[in-house]
């Protein structure tokens, strides 16, 4: 199973079509807000399920703040971050993990990547596939083998 990770992609339409091309392969994807008809975007042609939550700069449009999924025995925290303070840290979100009981919280809004387990749970955010800070323009992909083994990882675009 490869799951396609996207966020703060705010309506750039070049890095729209790019991500488009990286993605092909993934049976799923999950876009973490900002823009959210980004998501409708990158969904038309896309193969397999879409989800998708809004961010702070999406205002009620067709989408839930945050969601729960579980994919293969895996469940994840899909969420923009913003509500979770995750520009000053991490613990806010960590803890909401722990309440959900997830295997990966996935977030944006800094978009700045990161990737890191913590005591069983990873953080995971893709960073920026159109206005990245302190990196180049990313996305994440996470593949779920067979045994139910998580491995997350980065792709410059």
């Amino acid at each position: 199973m490869l799951i396609a990770v996207v966020s703060d992609t705010h309506r750039q339409k070049y890095y729209i079509q790019k991500v488009k091309s990286y993605i092909q392969n993934a049976d799923i994807l999950i876009h973490l807000g900002d823009n959210i008809d980004d998501a409708d975007e990158l969904g038309k042609g896309f193969k397999g399920k879409v989800y998708k939550v809004l961010g702070n700069c999406d205002f009620g449009r067709g989408a839930e703040k945050e969601q729960i999924i579980d994919v293969e025995g895996i469940r994840m925290l899909i969420t923009h971050g913003d509500r979770y303070g995750v520009k000053y840290e991490l613990n806010n979100l960590y803890y909401r993990a722990l309440e959900a009981e997830v295997d990966i919280a996935l977030f944006g809004h800094t978009h700045i990547p990161y990737m890191e387990e913590v005591k069983g749970i990873w953080l995971f955010n893709p960073g920026s596939a159109s206005l990245p800070r302190m990196s180049k323009n990313s996305i994440g992909f996470i593949e779920i083998d067979e045994k139910g083994n998580v491995v997350p990882y980065l792709r410059q675009i």
